[in-house]
Formats: structure tokens, C-alpha cells, sequence
């Protein structure tokens, strides 16, 4: 049944039934309600508990199928599950709260109609009418009592008045006897002259409370017109006025006391009577007012069971909700989840604690397990930092020569600069000579390797391990360039100084010679000239060489001021210019740069004879034969960067030589002529500029050379030194 009515959606069609019931009950009571009968015509008790019902029935139904919504979606934002538990809650709450309520409904609506019926009946009236009559009677008879008495008392009192006077003992005592006699409270003359003001010669008040003994303009204008007495009631005493002698102005004023009660006794009656003439005519809105207090009564009493059994499932639900939440979280990695709710000594305290002491467990193996990766994670690490933080290459190969492990220096000596190594490579693929090494078991050895055009020398070590090899290498290129380059400087050290000497004395003597026997020879004079001038243009030769090996030996250290890194360049390039006027010179500069630390004659040393090697390319690349519409250039470009600039030279020449990584080395030239000192120069001023020097192939044949110069060569010598 239950899965049928989850298919049949039966709960929205009772949603839509109630909805549709209230309605029409809603109108049905409006008819009843406003067809046939007066104001003060009541329903018939019968009529009214059914419309009450009838209305309060669908209503209630609407209030705990939307306890059975929030229920559900209370559920769903929790767990995301059905909430039947919500749902059942709901119900037994709604019932014992609805039924009660109804019982109690149609009782009170009962019970109020059989007692408006009651109040409201004709007898009711009646007796109320009767009662009213009465009290008025009463109240009526008393006043007319107490102004008898003043007219009676007023024509006694003319005797007196004219035998005595008014002030005198004889009638103040007639006129106590008086008071006493006719059963009054107080006594008063009261005379009145033409003014109209009034002055009491006499008064007898027993008990001193009469506070106002004057005669209100009411009560003279009445009196004035013929009336025997006038008659007020006050709060608690009625007074009387009576005229003794009206052409005097001379009026007798009494007065007797009496209770609230009694004297309000008329007006009351009177009043009850009004406001039960009110209350009938308006019977029919009260007993509208009594059962619509009675159904928003009875609906508020419903809501707020639902409420509460909403309130009651969350608190009964929500710990299984938690427990099934951190379930589910445990489930997904969190393990030092506790649950905080309840731990008592009740079941879902019982589950709770049970579940903590699981999750613990869990906990305690999973940080034990996370412990021992930890520290082999930790030991990994720091094998691979060491490796990284290595100059030397590392490479692990397995049995086949697969690479398993390369750290960054071995990639960056191996693979050409930006490139990426692809996986499952083997030592094979990636340098051939390192894996013929390891083939033939050799322990060490010494590998050529060539990266990108450029010829590395690199020293291998080559050591087996339990899973294959693992191979250790430098890159001994630089220094052994850097040996050379000593021991080339050593050498033209002692060139220059042991061929220096004898160049003097050999161009002062034939000199001389020519000088002195130029004259004498008679036998092809001109031969001797030439033998002379070509002795001492060779000794002239010499010395140019010898005072280039005293330059590259002996270069001096460069003196650092602020100078134009752009200003220099472009007259090292004029002197090109003018020099060469058939080669096209192009000039670019970054805009903004600022100057650098320099040696002056030494930047434009090295911008002249990178100059002067593009031109030569040119000349070289200009002799080709099937070049006869070849026109050189070249095009200087100076960059800025934050802490160097970088000038760029590029030529459209013969290009590079396949050794081009040996170009800076001493006595290494590809010209016919030349000593091979002026690119190794060149390198070793860059070098003291705290720069370095860079060839590589231009687009469309020649030579790219990049120098770049630091802006504080001092400052970036120490910060080298800092990192060695």
C-alpha cells in the first residue's frame, strides 16, 4: 500500500482534496451566515457545529500534511533520506492534539450556544425588563420622597420665619427638629438678593459634610417658573430646593444622604438594559466571533503540536542523522572524526560511544601507517634534494637501460635548452657514447657529447646496483677551456717576452743600415730598399703579435665607472661605418636605458673586434662566387634588462663552425688571418664584466653574438661568489 500510494502520489491528492474541502466549507459558512434572519437572530447549535467542523476538519488535514512536508524536507537537507521517522512523529502528534480538539470544539460550541440560547431568550428579557421597572421605581420614589419633604418643610417654616428671625436660637432649634423629623441630612436657608447672590444665614449639617450650600442656576430657573421643588441626585446624596418666599428670594435647601448602591440603583438598571438591547442586537456577530476564536484557536493548537513533534523528530533524528553523516565522512577519509552529541546511557549514547571507539582504532592505525609513509616520504625528499642540489648529472638506469631517475642538472646537460625528455627513455637514445661506456663495464672515462651543435666533454663515472646502474657525470668543458686558456696565457707571456727583446735591436739595426749604406750600393740599389723596408714592416708585424700576446696574457683590470652602454656602442659602430660604407649597419636601442659600470676603452675593445670578425665573415662570405648579388649587413640591437643590458650583433656572414664552442679559445681561428686572440679577448672582458658571451646561428646564414655586461659587475661578482 505504501509503495502504491508513492505511485499514485497519494498524499498530493490529499492536499488538494483538503485544500478544495476548506474552501467550500469556507464559502458554505458564508452563505449560512448571511442569508435569512436579523442581526440578533441566532444559528441553529446544530448548524453551527457542523459549519465549525466541517471548516476546522479540512484545515487541520492542510496544517499536518505541511508538517508532513517540512518533515520530509528537514530530512532530505540532512541525510538526504526519506524521513519517515519525521513523518510518523508528525503524524501521532497531529492526531493526539486533532482529536482532543475536536471533541473539545464541538463541546465548547455547545455549550456557548445552549448558553446564548439560554441568556437570550424571552423569559431572559423579560425578567431583565422586570428587575430594570423595579430598581427604576425605586429610584424614582426616593426622589420624589425627598421633594415632598422640602415642600413640606418650606410651608412649616413660614410660621417661624415670620414670629423669629432666621438667625435666632428658636428657629435654628425648629429647624433641627425638622431635619430630624423628615429623616434629612442637612438643612439650609438660603436667601437670594437682587444680584442674584445667594447667602446662608442659617444651616444645620449634624454631620459637617455638606460642602456646597448654594442653589444651582438649573434648579432657580425651575423654581423661577412655577415648579413646587427641584430634585438632584449626587454621588452620595440626593438635594432638594423648595421656595419659602419667592417675591423675599428666600429658599429652603435639604438634603439626605445615601449610599452608592442605592442611589444608582435606576441608572444602573438602566444601563444593563441598554447594553443588553446591544448585546442581542449583536448576538449573531458574538457567536461568529466565539467560533472563529474556537477554530484559529483549534488551528494554533495543531500547528503547535506540529511544530513540536517537528522539534521532537529533530531531536529524536538528528543524532541518527550525525551518526549516519559521520559515517559517511569516515568513509571518506577523516578518521579522527568524534561524534560530540549525546553519550549517555541511552541506546543512540551507546551507538555513539561504540562509534568513537572504532573511528579511534581507525585513527590510531591510519596515523601509523601515515607515520611510516611520512618518514619514507621525508627520506625521499631529501634524496631528492641532495640530488638536485648536486653540480654533478645523475642518471638511474634499470637492466635494460631504461632511465629511471634523472635529476635537473642531468636533464639541463642532456637535452637542449627549453626541450622536454619523453618518457621510457632509454640511455641508448638519449647519449650514445655515456651508454657505450657503461656497456663495456668501464668504471670512468672521459665522453664527448654533442647538445644542440655544441660539443660537451663530460667526465663519467659509471657504478651497478641492485636494480642496474647508476651513472654520476660533470661537464668539464668549461674548465678544461678554462686550462687552456691558462696555459695559453702562460705561453704568450713567454712569447712576448722572449721575442719583445731582440724586435728593437733588429729594427734599429736595419734601420741604420739602410740608412748608412743606401748610398754605397751601386748593384740594384733598389732591392736593398726593398729587403729593408720589408725586414722592418715583418719586425713591425711581430711587434703587433707581440703586444696582442701581452694584451690576452696580460689584460688589465677593468676600471668601473657610470657610462652609455648605448652611446659607446654607437661609436664603435660609426668607426665601422665610415670604415666599410659597401656593408648596410642597422642600430636599435631599447628606449629608457639607463647606465651601467664599465670600463670604457674595454666595452668599446669588445664591441670593435666582434665589429671587426662581422665584417670579416661578410668579406669571407662575399669571395663565394655564386653569391654575386650578396649584399652584407649588419644589425646592432642593445636590450635592457632589470639588472644588465644585452647587445646583439648579428651578421648575414659565412656562419659558425662546427667547433663553435671552442671559438673563444685562444689561437682558434677560422680566418686566413689573424692570431685567434680577439674573440678570446672579447670573452675575457665580458667575463670581467660579470657577463657572459653567447654565438648562435642567425636566420638566413651568418652569426648572432649576445654579450651581456651586468649593470654592477662588482655587485654580481659578489653575489657569485656568495653562491659558490
Amino acid at each position: 500500500m505504501q509503495v502504491a500510494a508513492r505511485r499514485a502520489n497519494f498524499f498530493a491528492v490529499i492536499e488538494v482534496l483538503s485544500v478544495l474541502a476548506f474552501l467550500a466549507m469556507t464559502v458554505t459558512t458564508w452563505i449560512a451566515l448571511n442569508s435569512g434572519g436579523g442581526k440578533g437572530d441566532l444559528l441553529p447549535s446544530d448548524l453551527t457545529a457542523t459549519l465549525l467542523v466541517g471548516t476546522l476538519v479540512p484545515a487541520m488535514t492542510i496544517l499536518v500534511l505541511f508538517g508532513r512536508r517540512m518533515a520530509l524536507r528537514r530530512a532530505a537537507e540532512n541525510i538526504g533520506g526519506t524521513g519517515r521517522m519525521h513523518v510518523r512523529l508528525v503524524f501521532i502528534f497531529s492526531l493526539i492534539s486533532a482529536i482532543p480538539t475536536l471533541l473539545v470544539v464541538v463541546f465548547a460550541s455547545w455549550l456557548f450556544q445552549s448558553g446564548v440560547e439560554f441568556w437570550f431568550s424571552d423569559s431572559s428579557r423579560g425578567l431583565l425588563e422586570n428587575a430594570n421597572k423595579l430598581a427604576r421605581g425605586y429610584y424614582e420614589q426616593t426622589l420624589r420622597d425627598v421633594g415632598y419633604e422640602s415642600v413640606a418643610m418650606a410651608q412649616d417654616s413660614r410660621v417661624p420665619l415670620a414670629e423669629y428671625p432666621v438667625a435666632s436660637p428658636e428657629f435654628q432649634a425648629f429647624l433641627a427638629d425638622q431635619v430630624l423629623r423628615r429623616n434629612l441630612s442637612v438643612a439650609a436657608i438660603i436667601q437670594i438678593d437682587a444680584n442674584g447672590d445667594q447667602r446662608t444665614p442659617i444651616i444645620v449639617d449634624p454631620d459637617n459634610k455638606f460642602e456646597n450650600n448654594r442653589i444651582s442656576k438649573e434648579s432657580l430657573e425651575k423654581l423661577s417658573k412655577g415648579e413646587p421643588y427641584d430634585v438632584t441626585s449626587r454621588a452620595d446624596r440626593i438635594v432638594a430646593a423648595a421656595p419659602i418666599e419667592r417675591s423675599a428670594g428666600v429658599y429652603l435647601l435639604v438634603a439626605r444622604s445615601n449610599d452608592l448602591l442605592s442611589l444608582s440603583q435606576g441608572q444602573s438598571a438602566e444601563n444593563i438594559v441598554k447594553a443588553y438591547e446591544v448585546l442581542t442586537n449583536r448576538a449573531r456577530v458574538l457567536q461568529l466571533r466565539f467560533n472563529v476564536a474556537l477554530f484559529v484557536a483549534s488551528l494554533v493548537l495543531v500547528g503547535t503540536s506540529v511544530w513540536l513533534a517537528l522539534r521532537f523528530a529533530d531531536r529524536q533524528v538528528k543524532p541518527l542523522y550525525e551518526l549516519v553523516d559521520a559515517a559517511r565522512r569516515v568513509g571518506a577519509g577523516n578518521y579522527a572524526l568524534r561524534i560530540e552529541g549525546r553519550t549517555g546511557a541511552d541506546e543512540i549514547g551507546l551507538l555513539n560511544r561504540a562509534f568513537n571507539r572504532m573511528t579511534g582504532q581507525i585513527d590510531k592505525q591510519t596515523q601509523a601507517l601515515l607515520g611510516a609513509n611520512r618518514q619514507l616520504h621525508e627520506r625521499r625528499l631529501f634524496i631528492e634534494a641532495v640530488l638536485e642540489s648536486v653540480t654533478s648529472g645523475i642518471i638511474s638506469l634499470d637492466e635494460n637501460g631504461h632511465i629511471l631517475l634523472m635529476n635537473n642538472t642531468a636533464q639541463h646537460l642532456l637535452s637542449e635548452r627549453g626541450s622536454e625528455l619523453p618518457e621510457d627513455l632509454t640511455i641508448g637514445e638519449l647519449a650514445p657514447s655515456i651508454a657505450a661506456l657503461v656497456e663495456q663495464g668501464t668504471a670512468s672515462g672521459i665522453v664527448q657529447y654533442s647538445r644542440g651543435g655544441e660539443l660537451l666533454t663530460l667526465a663519467v663515472k659509471a657504478s651497478r646496483d641492485a636494480t642496474g646502474h647508476v651513472i654520476t657525470f660533470e661537464d668539464i668543458t668549461r674548465q678544461l677551456l678554462d686550462q687552456r686558456t691558462a696555459a695559453w696565457s702562460d705561453v704568450a707571456r713567454r712569447i712576448a717576452h722572449e721575442i719583445k727583446n731582440p724586435l728593437t735591436p733588429i729594427q734599429l739595426a736595419t734601420e741604420r743600415l739602410s740608412r748608412r749604406y743606401r748610398k754605397q750600393i751601386t748593384d740594384n740599389p733598389e732591392l736593398f730598399e726593398d729587403l729593408t723596408r720589408t725586414i722592418i714592416r715583418q719586425v713591425g708585424d711581430l711587434r703587433k703579435m707581440v703586444d696582442e700576446f701581452s694584451s690576452f696574457a696580460r689584460l688589465p683590470k677593468p676600471v668601473f665607472r657610470a657610462e652609455d652602454p648605448v652611446a659607446l656602442t654607437r661609436q664603435a659602430l660609426f668607426l665601422q661605418e665610415v670604415a666599410r660604407p659597401d656593408i648596410d649597419f642597422s642600430f636599435s636601442a631599447d628606449t629608457g636605458i639607463a647606465s651601467i659600470d664599465c670600463d670604457r676603452h674595454q666595452f668599446g675593445q669588445a664591441m670593435t673586434n666582434v665589429l671587426k670578425n662581422a665584417v670579416e665573415a661578410i668579406e669571407s662570405r662575399a669571395k663565394d662566387a655564386d653569391e654575386a648579388a650578396y649584399k652584407g649587413a649588419v644589425a646592432v640591437e642593445v636590450a635592457d634588462e632589470e639588472d644588465a643590458i644585452i647587445v646583439r650583433i648579428t651578421d648575414n656572414g659565412i656562419g659558425l663552425s662546427q667547433d663553435r664552442e671552442r671559438i673563444v679559445e685562444p689561437y682558434v681561428t677560422t680566418r686566413e688571418k689573424g692570431t685567434g686572440l680577439g674573440l678570446a679577448i672579447v670573452n675575457k672582458i665580458v667575463e670581467e664584466h660579470g657577463g657572459e658571451m653567447m654565438f648562435t646561428p642567425a636566420p638566413g646564414g651568418g652569426t648572432t653574438v649576445s654579450m651581456r655586461f651586468a649593470r654592477d659587475p662588482l655587485a654580481q661578482g659578489r653575489k657569485s661568489e656568495a653562491a659558490e
